[in-house]
C-alpha cells in the first residue's frame, strides 16, 4: 500500500487528485494543510522546514504530492506560495532522509514565450513572462536542486487545467458562470480578447497522471508535460461552451486577455516523454470536457 500525503487538497486541481488517489487500489490518501478539514496542519510557508517535518513525521508518507500555490497576487505573496512553500517542503524531505518521492505540480507558465507552431518539450527554455511564471519557474529549480542532492522529485508541469469545478480565475469558469447569467437574464457576454491559442487539458486527465508517478516504481526525469497535446484557439472554447450551453447571445470581445497570459499567443505541449515514460495519455476531448463543466456549474 502507497501512502500518500496530499498538500493542496482543497484546491480545483488538489480536489481532483485527492479524488482519483482515494479511487485507486494499493494508494491511501491522507491531507495536509491550513484548513481543519485536513488530516494534518501544515502551512508551507510560515510553519518552516520544521513545521514540515513535523508534519511529515505524523504522517510518515511514501508519497508527497504539492498541489498547493499561487496563481494570483502580489509578487511577494506568489513568491510566498511558489518558491518559498516548495523550499520548505524540500527542505524537510531532505532533511528527514528517506526515500519519500515529491510530486509537485508546475506550470506551463514557467515556458512563457516559445516559437509558434512548435510543440513545446521539456527541453524547450523556460521564458516566462510574468511574475506568476517567474515564481512558478523558481519553485520547479528549486524540485530539481533537491533531485540533484538525492531527493526523488518530479515536476509536473500542468497546461491549462479546466473541467468540473473550474473556478472563476480561469476562463472556462468564468465564462460558464457569465453564460449561466447571461442566459437567465438575456444578456450578452463580455470577454477579453480571444485571439490566444493555448492547450487546455482536463483537470482529471492531470488527477490520472499524478496518479500515474505516485505509482511508477521509477520515474527517470525531473521535469514532465502533462497536457492534452492540442493546440486549441481560445475563440474555439468558448464557442464551443457557448454551444452546450445553448446561449444564442453574442460574446463580446472588449480589452486584453489575462495578464498571467500576457505576451503569450501559443501554447501547445509535446506530450510524448509522460507517454513513454508512464503510458499517460489524456483520455478527454474538448467537448467532453466543457459539457462536464457546464453540468456541473450552478
Amino acid at each position: 500500500m502507497t501512502r500518500v500525503l496530499l498538500i493542496g487538497a482543497n484546491g480545483f486541481l488538489g480536489a481532483h487528485v485527492k479524488r482519483a488517489l482515494t479511487g485507486a487500489a494499493g494508494t491511501s490518501v491522507v491531507t495536509a494543510g491550513r484548513s481543519a478539514s485536513c488530516d494534518f496542519a501544515l502551512d508551507l510557508v510560515t510553519g518552516g522546514v520544521a513545521g514540515v517535518l513535523a508534519a511529515l513525521e505524523q504522517a510518515e508518507p511514501d508519497v508527497v504530492v504539492n498541489c498547493a500555490g499561487k496563481v494570483a497576487g502580489p509578487p511577494d505573496v506568489l513568491a510566498e506560495g511558489n518558491i518559498t512553500g516548495p523550499a520548505n517542503l524540500v527542505g524537510a524531505l531532505l532533511t528527514r532522509g528517506c526515500a519519500t518521492r515529491l510530486v509537485h505540480l508546475g506550470s506551463a507558465g514557467e515556458y512563457g514565450r516559445v516559437e509558434v507552431g512548435t510543440p513545446i518539450t521539456e527541453r524547450t527554455r523556460p521564458c516566462p513572462v510574468g511574475v506568476y511564471g517567474v515564481t512558478k519557474l523558481a519553485g520547479t529549480a528549486v524540485v530539481s536542486a533537491g533531485r540533484a542532492a538525492g531527493l526523488d522529485a518530479v515536476v509536473l508541469r500542468v497546461f491549462n487545467p479546466f473541467g468540473p469545478g473550474s473556478p472563476v480565475g480561469s476562463l472556462p469558469g468564468r465564462l460558464a458562470t457569465q453564460l449561466r447569467q447571461a442566459i437567465a437574464e438575456g444578456t450578452d457576454v463580455h470577454l477579453g480578447a480571444l485571439d490566444d491559442v493555448r492547450d487546455f487539458v482536463d483537470a482529471r486527465d492531470v488527477a490520472e497522471a499524478v496518479l500515474a508517478v505516485c505509482q511508477a516504481s521509477t520515474v527517470d526525469t525531473g521535469v514532465l508535460n502533462v497536457a492534452s497535446g492540442r493546440a486549441t484557439p481560445v475563440r474555439q472554447l468558448v464557442t464551443t461552451l457557448a454551444d452546450i450551453a445553448g446561449f444564442t447571445g453574442v460574446v463580446v470581445e472588449q480589452g486584453v486577455g489575462s495578464a498571467r497570459s500576457a505576451e503569450v499567443p501559443w501554447h501547445q505541449a509535446d506530450i510524448s516523454t509522460i507517454g513513454e515514460l508512464l503510458g499517460w495519455k489524456p483520455g478527454r476531448d474538448l467537448t467532453t470536457s466543457l459539457t462536464d463543466l457546464w453540468q456541473a456549474t450552478t
